[in-house]
């Protein structure tokens, strides 16, 4: 029997967020996200990609036909609000169901849909089939590293005006070469500011860490949201993430590195 676990909504957003060429979600091995809540409340509206669990005659929570619960490298269970392992309810009984089966350690959502869904109001839905080109298809936000407040994510991201409506970024740090007029268009009146470097082993970032972690962490001592971006959201940005949280929470460059990745 796999282990069960608690789940904060951060990590399940950032599960939902992943991608490579496209959406994680299109890989069928991926995630198995299971709403435990009645038929009815799922109807209304549940979390994106949700599948809503069903029970035998007896009351038994059953493990879906069409998927291959061991095979899954994520399972994450939710219902209306459990919030810790020793909470009793649908969300703990299936999860208990999955976890026979489960070669991972099955997750539960703290504070369930209730939390999930005020946190993260554009990742509820009513749509229950999804076709793999809609899967593939999924509109993907930045990686959110500190809740509420830090993001990184690419420069195509940035400039999406819906993410940044959705995720209420009011300020922006980018190291791309190419911050065009268009995409500072887009940002609006939100601070901006430009380092770019190269995505090279030689570029220097090192000059700009103070100018940098002054930004940021302006802005986030006034709970501002900020978003940190490169080109594709990847080495630049994950560089200056792990030098501002190093500087900011005193974590080593071990700790913080680690953390980083398992996000992204």
């Amino acid at each position: 029997m796999a282990e069960i676990i608690m789940c904060e909504p951060l990590e399940l957003y950032n599960l939902l967020n992943q991608r490579n060429c496209v959406s994680r979600l299109a890989e069928i091995n991926y995630l198995c996200l299971i709403d435990a809540r009645e038929a009815q409340d799922y109807r209304i509206g549940h979390i994106i990609t949700a599948k809503n669990a069903k029970m035998d005659s007896e009351g038994s929570f059953l493990l879906p036909e069409a998927m291959e619960v061991d095979s899954m490298h994520h399972v994450v269970v939710y219902d209306g609000n459990t919030c810790c392992l020793e909470q009793q309810g649908r969300a703990a009984e299936c999860a208990r169901a999955f976890a026979e089966a489960s070669l991972y350690p099955v997750k539960l959502l703290s504070g369930g849909f209730q939390r999930f869904s005020a946190l993260y109001t554009f990742l509820s839905t009513e749509k229950i089939i999804y076709t793999i080109t809609e899967l593939e298809n999924l509109k993907t936000y930045p990686v959110e590293i500190m809740t509420g407040l830090l993001y990184m994510g690419d420069q195509k991201q940035s400039m999406d005006s819906s993410i940044l409506k959705d995720l209420k970024i009011s300020a922006v740090l980018s190291t791309s070469e190419s911050d065009t007029l268009e995409s500072r268009s887009i940002k609006g009146g939100r601070p901006i500011l430009t380092i770019p470097v190269a995505d090279s082993v030689v570029s220097d970032l090192y000059s700009s860490f103070e100018k940098i972690c002054s930004f940021i962490g302006s802005h986030i001592n006034n709970g501002s949201h900020v978003l940190i971006v490169s080109t594709l959201g990847r080495s630049r940005c994950s560089a200056l993430t792990i030098a501002f949280l190093m500087y900011r929470l005193k974590y080593t460059l071990e700790a913080r590195g680690l953390e980083v990745h398992a996000d992204m």
